[in-house]
């Protein structure tokens, strides 16, 4: 909303006929003391906002590196050597010197 210079003129000529010559330096002075707590209010607001939006991102990015960390501590085949039951070889039976061995039948 932009205004002339024009209309301008005529706000103040308003004003003054309103209001009268002494008022308004009174006036003026409440005007910008208004805007600036409000100037003030909106950037207190914005600090907080910012605050409050920085929590939950590095609360996300500490739980992302946690589980990277996690995935590159995990190894699978570590695990599988330390496990006794892998770590015994099983001995091997030759099949072909084992009478109890019934294998394929062919015809």
């Amino acid at each position: 909303m932009e205004l002339s210079l024009g209309e301008m003129l005529m706000i103040a000529l308003a004003f003054i006929v309103l209001f009268g010559p002494d008022k308004l330096p009174e006036i003026a002075r409440g005007l910008g003391e208004g805007v600036r707590k409000m100037r003030g209010a909106v950037d207190d607001i914005k600090t907080e906002i910012m605050k409050e939006g920085d929590n939950p991102l590095s609360d996300i990015k500490k739980e992302i590196d946690k589980v990277k960390q996690s995935a590159q501590d995990f190894n699978p085949l570590a695990e599988k050597k330390n496990n006794d039951f892998i770590s015994q070889e099983t001995p091997k039976i030759d099949l072909s010197e084992d009478d109890t061995h019934e294998g394929p039948v062919s015809r």
